[in-house]
């Protein structure tokens, strides 16, 4: 089963993250099932066909009203040895319980069973006991058994160390296993102490190779550039419309002038330049964009027009210093840029179209701006 998201909900104001799965539920009309949608929440309240808890879901498991996996289909065969075998154990009605339970600590920020387990782990390192050995049985034991494979995040050996160091000496690993040996247990704990030893190794290259990162997160802030049509004309105190590109502030860009970044972007795309200078003298913005679309355009256009763009945001903030404050006013926040009239490719569109390079590119403009001094003339 594969849990997706994000979703919430908002209570009170306050927003509940949640995620979901798709189930099986029992029509009480004529028994049969229907696959639909499982939502959990970080506050434990799961939502589906009926509203509940991990407790009422528990009885809907139990009554059979919900299903985990599809009850029209055989239950796999069991692995010749679970030892051997490359996948978790079969999702049933107790595991996934198990992982809606898990789920709703994620999402609240609370350790789930595999994070209990690390630390269990951490604490047999310090004092291999026989107390502390039951302690990290328990702690494993608790995952969802289809979890219980790549808890180490061990793509070969999966979790095989594991479960040699939860199973007491003369035991059968997983009952059809090796039989446990002093060794083993020895090798298990140092595979322990080299996989901790690599992970320090691998922070240290990081720090270093990352020494440029923030010391302290970047607060995850946005402003959102909006598109806003003003008939009687663009307001005369300075606002965040100004880094819109069809803002008309002139623009020097190779020895020429262009009444708006709109304007010098659609007339430096056009092939011919009559219909350069045409979109150039066009009365607004927006009007040298319905010129610009319809004339034939450079053919390597499409290779340099972020490029291009880029460099005319540049000329736009550097040689208009009022309106570079007001982008300089955004700090840190990521800029998105939405609108109705731009392509995609420049806007900010909530699916897989929106590539938002206007944004990012005010954003390097803005870095730039900060940079000044260091940056070559």
């Amino acid at each position: 089963m594969d849990w997706r998201g994000p979703t919430y909900r908002t209570v009170d104001g306050e927003r509940i993250d949640g995620a979901w799965c798709h189930v099986w539920w029992r029509n009480h009309h004529d028994d049969q099932y229907f696959l639909d949608d499982l939502v959990v929440f970080a506050d434990g309240l799961i939502s589906g066909r009926e509203r509940t808890d991990l407790a009422g879901l528990k009885g809907l498991l139990a009554s059979g009203r919900l299903s985990p996996t599809d009850p029209g289909m055989p239950d796999p065969p069991p692995p010749p040895s679970k030892w051997r075998s490359r996948s978790g154990g079969p999702l049933t009605p107790e595991g996934f319980l198990l992982d809606v339970a898990d789920k709703v600590a994620e999402l609240g920020g609370r350790p789930t069973a595999a994070q209990r387990c690390w630390e269990a782990i951490r604490c047999f390192q310090q004092d291999p006991s026989a107390a502390h050995r039951a302690l990290l049985r328990r702690a494993y034991v608790a995952i969802p058994p289809h979890q219980r494979i790549y808890v180490l995040g061990d793509m070969d050996l999966q979790d095989r160390p594991l479960r040699i160091l939860v199973t007491d000496v003369g035991d059968a690993v997983d009952g059809d296993g090796p039989v446990v040996t002093e060794q083993m247990h020895r090798e298990a704990l140092e595979y322990f102490d080299r996989t901790d030893a690599a992970v320090a190794c691998e922070a240290e290259h990081r720090a270093v190779h990352h020494a440029d990162d923030p010391t302290e997160p970047v607060p995850a802030t946005a402003f959102t550039s909006y598109e806003t049509v003003y008939p009687k004309g663009w307001p005369d105190t300075l606002g965040p419309y100004v880094l819109r590109n069809a803002y008309p502030a002139p623009v020097v860009f190779g020895g020429r002038t262009y009444p708006s970044v709109l304007h010098a972007y659609w007339a430096l795309s056009a092939a011919d330049p009559a219909d350069h200078d045409r979109i150039r003298d066009a009365e607004e913005g927006r009007a040298a964009q319905e010129l610009g679309g319809r004339v034939a355009r450079r053919a390597d256009w499409h290779r340099m027009r972020v490029a291009v763009m880029g460099a005319l945001l540049e000329a736009k903030f550097t040689q208009h210093p009022e309106l570079a404050e007001v982008l300089l006013a955004t700090g840190d926040s990521v800029i998105g840029y939405t609108g109705f009239t731009d392509s995609p490719f420049w806007r900010d569109v909530p699916d897989q179209r929106g590539r938002n390079w206007m944004g990012r590119l005010l954003e390097l403009t803005r870095a730039k701006l900060v940079a000044g001094p260091l940056l070559p003339d």
